[in-house]
């Protein structure tokens, strides 16, 4: 009898095994929500389960960040080409973060998910970090001590470290050989540490999912429901929209392929509310499922993480005007530009700061001289919120790399454009690649 069951404990695992990971990130989803709706606060005991997934995966963040930098800025060796793909990348997640940010108000305007609450101006205004100027980001952005830096997590310095280095690596010639071979064994060895967490995935999301419906259930979300559906549905917009629009129009590319080659990062940014620590799974569908050249996705996807964040820009084009509208202020269209320009300056200055997104909503906040007491409503379902931009930023990340892989021919079409099955065979090619001595 006992052999029996492990018998069929042992093809329901293997069954569960051969299951996509996205699918069953998905399942480990449904039944975390299902398992925190039914037990409540007492969800809370299985937070630890997600929290020790969401270590592992920043366990891994500067480490690839840093790494993978390196190898991409040397693999290249012209460096006029990387000064090209910068600008390249630069410009563009500054391009959609206006676009972002306009749509988002778009949709706050049409929906009026603030309408008719008539709020009085005695709210406990939340405590959020303070946003840093434009100055102090420009600093900044050069590390005073680079150790210090990979040691507190700071990915903007630790980026421009990791180019300098690479740059300095190439100019040296032969030399920089020896150091470049490492670099390249820790970063394969980074890759295959990521796949091997990422197939915790499932489980840490279950636990993050049943602890985030326990906590909020269903009551505390139906006062402000409407600025949920207001920020999911622009976000939807935004992906569906005018992502398809940019990959067909200017990468001559077919979208669903797209979406599906990226289906186990969406996945991971929506459970865990973290571009960051999405990018490994980011890297993972780049070079697997979408055909992207290393050496593009090593750089591009790590610098997108710092400086590009459309959804949350989305983000705040909504609660912008959701604040205004609970507070039955009138907005001019001075107040609308100033909104998107403030937002996408802040985009930059704001990506690597805790509650990045209450950071910026502050700051948008101010500038045009709304009440900061609508922060604190917004920070009560802020989570939500969270998970969607965080699918928004993770999607322009990987956008942005697919159309400047194309543009640069670091683009495998074959590989784009095959079937599930296909694809799987080419993403094992390319795991047996990373693994073969150079």
């Amino acid at each position: 009898m006992s052999k029996h069951k492990s018998s069929i404990l042992g093809r329901l695992w293997a069954r569960w095994m051969s299951i996509p990971l996205w699918l069953q990130i998905l399942v480990g989803m449904v039944l975390g929500i299902s398992v925190g709706l039914a037990l409540g606060d007492k969800a809370s005991y299985l937070k630890p389960i997600g929290t020790l997934f969401v270590n592992t995966i920043k366990m891994l963040i500067v480490p690839l960040v840093f790494c993978s930098l390196i190898v991409g800025v040397t693999s290249m060796q012209d460096t006029a080409k990387m000064g090209r793909i910068g600008f390249k990348s630069f410009f563009f997640y500054l391009a959609t973060t206006s676009v972002a940010i306009s749509v988002g108000l778009v949709v706050g305007h049409f929906l009026q998910p603030g309408a008719g609450l008539e709020l009085e101006h005695t709210m406990k205004v939340a405590e959020v970090a303070k946003a840093p100027s434009i100055m102090e980001t420009l600093i900044n952005i050069v590390p005073t001590n680079p150790v210090a830096a990979l040691a507190n997590g700071q990915i903007l310095q630790v980026i421009v470290f990791a180019v300098f280095l690479g740059v300095a690596l190439v100019l040296i010639g032969d030399h920089g050989k020896p150091a470049i071979r490492v670099f390249e064994s820790l970063a394969e060895a980074m890759y295959k540490l990521t796949d091997m967490v990422m197939k915790l995935a499932p489980y840490g999301v279950f636990g993050l999912m049943a602890w985030v419906a326990g906590e909020y259930g269903v009551e505390m979300l139906l006062p402000l429901i409407k600025v949920i559906l207001a920020v999911y549905l622009g976000c939807f917009l935004h992906i569906v929209g005018f992502y398809s629009l940019i990959l067909s129009v200017f990468g001559k590319l077919n979208p669903l392929q797209f979406f599906k080659g990226i289906s186990n990062a969406m996945a991971v940014a929506f459970t865990t509310s973290s571009s960051a620590g999405t990018l490994p799974a980011s890297m993972k569908c780049a070079s697997e499922y979408l055909g992207i050249n290393k050496k593009i996705s090593s750089f591009v996807l790590p610098l997108g993480t710092t400086i590009n964040m459309d959804g949350t820009a989305l983000y705040q084009g909504v609660t912008a005007l959701f604040v205004a509208q609970a507070f039955g202020i009138d907005l001019s269209w001075v107040d609308y530009l100033t909104i998107i320009l403030t937002a996408t300056l802040a985009s930059i200055g704001t990506a690597g700061v805790p509650g990045a997104g209450l950071v910026m909503l502050t700051l948008v906040l101010t500038t045009v001289g709304l009440p900061l007491e609508g922060v604190a409503l917004i920070a009560g379902i802020d989570r939500i919120l969270d998970m969607a931009r965080t699918v928004v930023n993770v999607s322009g990340d990987l956008v942005a790399t697919t159309i400047i892989a194309k543009s640069e021919n670091e683009l495998d079409i074959e590989h784009y454009n095959a079937d599930m099955e296909q694809s799987e065979v080419f993403a094992e090619q390319v795991r047996n690649n990373e693994q073969a001595p150079s």
